[in-house]
């Protein structure tokens, strides 16, 4: 009987025991890979509520221009993140135009954010 208790007792693993080591020679274990960060519901609202009073913002702030260069320089709605080359050459303008239109709109994004007021 104690033989067969130590045989299931020798396939149990822990989520502590070592599983290997990194590049550095430190020990890692099972935990440290399956580790499960606690969701925080109320931070994902209140992230949620400000994505989409910025979506709401680039739309009555921006013209289609500043909105079209905002969306792919981050990565909005949806779309790849482009750099500025790209999208320079999408326009046919330099680079340099873009990074300027960039920053007036993000500038013009900064101002309305700040005095909005829900509707």
């Amino acid at each position: 009987m104690m033989m067969r208790s130590d045989k299931k007792a020798s396939k149990d693993v822990y989520l502590y025991d070592s599983i290997g080591s990194d590049k550095e020679g430190n020990e890692i274990s099972l935990i440290d890979i399956i580790e499960y960060e606690e969701e925080d519901i109320a931070e994902r609202v209140t992230m949620q509520e400000n994505i989409s009073k910025l979506g709401r913002i680039i739309n009555k702030t921006l013209d289609e221009r500043e909105k079209d260069i905002i969306i792919m320089r981050y990565g909005l709605d949806g779309k790849k993140e482009r750099t500025q080359r790209e999208i320079a050459a999408k326009y046919g303008i330099s680079r340099s135009y873009v990074s300027r239109i960039e920053k007036n709109a993000l500038s013009k994004l900064k101002k309305a954010y700040e005095s909005f007021i829900p509707v």
